[in-house]
């Protein structure tokens, strides 16, 4: 066997070793989201209730956490930073303020006195008196990363052994932060959210809808369920305590991606993670497709820059995973490419909306052939927004424009 052989052989178990893995990861993120998220009555299919049950145990190793008394859950400080107005934030904010939970706190943080947030604020401070809610406006500079300098103040005034960090665009149900508060069990540092969507109008909604309950779940879930530590800060609660220990919020400054490197910190210290069985509801007023690729670019440059494996990211999309699997059945059992890769994709467009579908906890709110058509861009994008990601080392977040350095760190880009 020469050498080109022997690299073709290779190359073919690595394209088989690609589709167990991949396929694994569609059948774990799905019957982790039957079984664990938006609980709701037992399902009737006895077949289905049986392969998830044994599969859950093989696969997922998750307990219900012990409950303990409603009225002697630990007490929260929910920091929420804020900046600039959009038609879904009043809503959004006012969700916060109908939570049923024993004790809680509010700190809205907004960094500008002219910020239009500030009026959204004193409103809702001014509609709920009855809410232990307090405004922070100023921020405080401890770095260079916007979010940690505007929640300063509200960490620093926190009074609960919990902090709860949570963005703007997310609204809640009113026990969502009861289902975060018992899985905060005894060796657990931090609970999270798995990011979706909720039903808005128009196409761009759609795509970020597909994304959000299809490709993002299914590495997120399956990260979080063989142990490799995957948090995004959308919705986090978490002991100040460990934070502290860590250096509170100061420690975080100097990254980008803070939610990565706190949920580092506590995994450092040996604490365990939990994921809320209610997902972290966005709900921003403001979206469109080009918002959205541009988000995704930014989220993979924070990536990259962070964990160089990344680069290995494109594999595990659809398209050139479908060719790759493709080839290397074509060179093993001499299938057609092109045949093998339309089955292929057929499977993972079936797979990817029965993922979908659970994580919106039942049939999503546009057609099948919406879905279809934003399936297919998203896709189609993926090879686009990782080679923009690879081009240029900058990101525009917020109010200011940063260049990535490797290990996560940035530095400010200022106007001269």
């Amino acid at each position: 066997m020469d050498l080109v052989d022997l690299a073709m052989q290779g190359l073919s178990v690595f394209g088989f070793i690609l589709f167990l893995v991949l396929w694994f990861m569609h059948f774990m993120s799905i019957i982790y989201v039957r079984l664990c998220l938006n609980k709701t009555s037992p399902d009737n299919n006895v077949v289905i209730v049986l392969v998830c049950l044994s599969c859950s145990r093989l696969c997922l190793n998750k307990k219900s956490p012990d409950k303990q008394p409603y009225s002697k859950l630990s007490g929260v400080s929910l920091l929420k930073p804020l900046k600039g107005v959009d038609p879904n934030l009043i809503n959004n904010l006012e969700t916060f303020f109908e939570l049923d939970y024993p004790t809680y706190e509010i700190l809205l943080c907004v960094q500008d006195y002219d910020d239009p947030a500030v009026d959204v604020c004193k409103k809702l401070l001014g509609k709920y008196p009855n809410v232990d809610a307090r405004l922070f406006i100023g921020g405080k500079k401890v770095g260079i990363n916007p979010k940690i300098n505007n929640l300063m103040p509200g960490y620093e005034g926190a009074k609960h052994g919990l902090v709860w960090i949570c963005d703007s665009g997310i609204r809640v149900k009113p026990d969502t932060l009861t289902d975060m508060a018992y899985q905060m069990t005894e060796k657990v540092g931090l609970v999270h959210g798995l990011p979706y969507v909720a039903d808005r109008q128009g196409f761009a909604a759609t795509l970020e809808q597909v994304y959000f309950g299809t490709s993002h779940p299914r590495s997120y879930i399956s990260a979080n369920v063989t142990g490799i530590k995957c948090v995004t800060g959308m919705s986090c609660l978490m002991r100040k305590d460990i934070l502290d220990q860590a250096g509170g919020l100061i420690a975080f400054a100097q990254y980008i991606a803070e939610d990565y490197f706190m949920a580092k910190a506590i995994a450092d210290r040996g604490w365990k993670f939990s994921m809320a069985t209610q997902v972290a509801m966005q709900n921003s007023g403001s979206y469109s497709i080009a918002q959205f690729q541009s988000r995704m670019i930014r989220w993979a440059k924070l990536r990259i820059n962070m964990l160089p494996a990344t680069v290995c990211e494109p594999i595990s999309e659809c398209f050139l995973a479908s060719l790759i699997i493709g080839w290397a059945a074509h060179h093993v059992f001499h299938w057609d490419i092109m045949v093998f890769f339309m089955c292929h994709c057929l499977a993972w467009f079936i797979s990817d909306y029965i993922q979908l579908r659970g994580v919106q906890g039942g049939a999503p709110a546009f057609s099948k052939l919406d879905y279809a058509v934003a399936w297919f861009i998203r896709e189609s994008m993926t090879i686009q927004i990782f080679l923009s990601a690879l081009w240029d080392p900058t990101i525009s977040w917020r109010t200011g424009r940063y260049r990535l350095r490797c290990g996560g760190t940035a530095d400010e880009i200022l106007d001269v």
